[in-house]
């Protein structure tokens, strides 16, 4: 869903006022104490994720008592302000998380390590459609830690009190704004919207032209889609937001990446698409009636959604030791105690072996999860080659244009226009 909703520069002002405290302490990527090697590892996530990572990298450090390991998590929108306030200054850390549409920007911009060229990474029980997302002109640049797919997270219990039929795997994008009409008119609902509008996310977008048959990108890195596609999409959008069926411009642009600040999480709506493994942060504020509902298809049953590289492991091109961090995200994503360890706090591990291992123990939202993605094994076409250069800032584009349509000081059309002038040119530089 939306990322970041707030210009670049404020980020970068909130990531130097936070700085102090997203750092991990010890360890600047040099030497450690009494001859150790250090290493700086960072990701974005929530407390479950990190205390889960936090037993992790004791149980490495136990194994390895050559290797210190100093960690530091943000939420998803500081983080990659700051990742890239200091992939920009060559101070990137030795480890760290990317995401998908992180890969092609920082590897052509040679921040990256390249990870094929340390044997010791093992990567013969990886998922091998996933495999090939970390892979960028040939050189095998990040490693994808999980799987995940993109949900429609919803209160069971409220739609079930409006009387709206539950959501079907066939269900269209037709059928899903009709729900979100009767979600909305329904008092049952307390004066909830049926859902957050989904005119703010890229994520939804290429979903939705995917079960149209186009994509957002080409092979070759352009636009997969004109301007009347995305002018068609934030009318539709515009149409259910002054219908009230999704929620009012002053929801979305509170929005900052978190679950919790979603309307959903804030009780604005009934549902919210977002990705799966991210929406277990819907269960302590929905409770027992969260659930997840496939995506929308397009009219003639054809399916958007994809099985995405929940994210990856890459190294710095700069770190003073890659063997040892090449050694580490080894560890991760191919030790079995490890991947015990860490569940599905990231996805649903995209090494075979470790999944195998990992499915039956699941519990409690972990379970959810595995469960819905169950249902697409082999129906889904495999995830499209990582984005290109400059989709990062596109993102923030996207919202932003999107913004001004919500707050009606453009057209769906000129916004659109506005958006695909300026998408062709940061993609050719």
């Amino acid at each position: 869903m939306r990322r970041n909703r707030t210009k670049v520069s404020c980020a970068l002002a909130l990531v130097l006022a936070l700085g102090g405290s997203l750092t991990g302490c010890g360890g600047d990527g040099g030497g450690g104490s009494g001859g150790k090697v250090s290493l700086r590892f960072t990701w974005w996530g929530n407390p479950d994720r990190a205390a889960r990572t936090d037993k992790v990298v004791k149980l490495f450090e136990q194994r390895h008592p050559d290797i210190d390991i100093a960690t530091s998590f943000a939420g998803f929108d500081t983080y990659k302000a700051k990742l890239a306030t200091q992939a920009a200054g060559g101070d990137a850390p030795d480890v760290m998380q990317l995401d998908y549409r992180q890969i092609n920007q920082y590897a052509t911009s040679g921040i990256l390590l390249d990870l094929g060229e340390h044997p010791q990474l093992r990567t013969s029980d990886i998922d091998k459609g996933l495999l090939a997302t970390g892979v960028v002109d040939g050189k095998r640049y990040a490693l994808p830690v999980a799987r995940g797919t993109e949900t429609m997270a919803y209160d069971a219990t409220l739609w079930r009190k409006a009387g709206v039929p539950a959501p079907t795997p066939d269900w269209t994008w037709d059928d899903w704004a009709g729900a979100m009409r009767r979600l909305s008119a329904s008092k049952a609902t307390g004066g909830r919207a049926g859902g957050t509008d989904p005119g703010q996310s890229e994520d939804v977008f290429e979903i939705w032209l995917r079960s149209r048959g186009k994509s957002l990108y080409t092979k070759d890195g352009g636009l997969g889609f004109t301007a009347d596609d995305l002018t068609r999409y934030w009318e539709w959008c515009t149409k259910l937001r002054k219908e009230g069926a999704v929620v009012p411009a002053e929801q979305t642009t509170q929005m900052d990446g978190t679950v919790e600040n979603t309307p959903l999480g804030r009780l604005k709506s009934v549902s919210d698409f977002n990705w799966d493994a991210p929406s277990s942060g819907f269960a302590p504020i929905v409770g027992e009636g969260l659930k997840l509902a496939p995506m929308p298809v397009g009219e003639d049953g054809t399916p958007g959604q994809y099985f995405k590289p929940s994210m990856f492991f890459g190294a710095s091109a700069k770190t003073a030791h890659p063997r040892q961090a090449a050694q580490f995200i080894d560890f991760l994503l191919n030790d079995k105690e490890a991947g015990a360890i860490l569940g599905a706090t990231r996805g649903i591990p995209a090494n075979d072996a470790i999944r195998q291992d990992v499915l039956p123990k699941l519990e409690g939202f972990d379970q959810v999860v595995s469960t819905y993605q169950k249902q697409f094994e082999g129906k889904l076409k495999d995830p499209p080659p990582a984005p290109p250069k400059g989709d990062a800032s596109l993102q923030s584009t996207f919202s932003r244009d999107y913004d001004q349509v919500s707050y009606e000081r453009m057209s769906p059309r000129e916004a659109a226009e506005n958006y695909v002038t300026e998408a062709k040119a940061e993609l050719r530089r």
